[in-house]
């Protein structure tokens, strides 16, 4: 299992009415490194054939970040079946590596020419395994 990381830091305006991150941020830096893990690892005529879709997400929230913490994001594939793969994010403080959330995401690979669903080839396994 590959995995993908970036550090961030806590601004203002990711805060929420209680001081805390705000769980609608914590899903767009999830919707962010997953992205950016697809951008940077899958070559560029495999972007261009494929995209990606959420099917569902499941986030746990673990304890609450705060203005300035640095926060390590780290995502990986978990499992690959048919069309669908199961990402897992993490998100933890840098220095104490206390886990602020934890959250599985099932993605669908679509056909970008019919939009249809197509399977996850063994090529595209192998980017993430």
């Amino acid at each position: 299992m590959k995995t993908y990381s970036k550090y961030i830091r806590v601004k203002a305006l990711d805060l929420d009415d209680l001081d805390h991150v705000n769980n609608v941020r914590y899903v767009q830096w999830i919707q962010d490194i997953s992205k950016e893990h697809w951008e940077h690892k899958a070559p560029q005529e495999v972007k261009d054939a494929v995209m990606w879709v959420v099917l569902s997400h499941h986030i746990q929230y673990k304890a609450p970040a705060l203005l300035h913490d640095p926060i390590t994001i780290t995502t990986h594939i978990a499992e690959t079946k048919g069309a669908k793969s199961i990402r897992v994010v993490e998100m933890r403080h840098s220095v104490t590596n206390v886990l602020f959330v934890r959250s599985t995401t099932e993605w669908c690979l679509l056909n970008k020419e019919n939009s249809r669903p197509m399977r996850v080839s063994a090529r595209i396994q192998k980017i993430f395994n």
